[in-house]
């Protein structure tokens, strides 16, 4: 059973920093791409980045490309997002997502991703 735990989440004032963390089980970590999706209240899940099996290949969304990392560590089975100059439009719930299949490399669908975390809540104050 595929498991995806989130943490790092908390609350920063604006343009500071957070690293979020999230440790997945229940398969071979390094075969699958990973990806972060972030739902605001009252608001539709957004994604944010994905990154592919190796790390070498990401992807993200217009809002946060530049302030925001996505990188992995299959050693660790840890996918990490590295945010800076946090905004409060930054303010949401973040989901790590990973997809069923192989053959989804990166995406920003959520569609694609079949498993997900139970979140962590990320709080950006003006």
């Amino acid at each position: 059973q595929v498991q995806l735990v989130e943490s790092g989440g908390g609350l920063v004032q604006a343009g500071g920093s957070l690293r979020l963390s999230c440790v997945a089980s229940g398969r071979t970590f390094s075969n699958y791409a990973m990806a972060w999706f972030r739902q605001a209240p009252g608001k539709e899940r957004e994604f944010v980045a994905s990154v592919n099996w190796s790390g070498g290949n990401t992807v993200y969304a217009d809002s946060v490309k530049g302030r925001f990392t996505i990188s992995r560590d299959n050693a660790k089975n840890t996918v990490y997002l590295q945010m800076n100059s946090l905004k409060p439009e930054d303010t949401a719930v973040y989901y790590c997502a990973t997809p069923r299949d192989t053959r989804v490399t990166i995406s920003r669908l959520s569609s694609q991703y079949g498993y997900w975390g139970q979140g962590t809540q990320v709080t950006v104050s003006s």
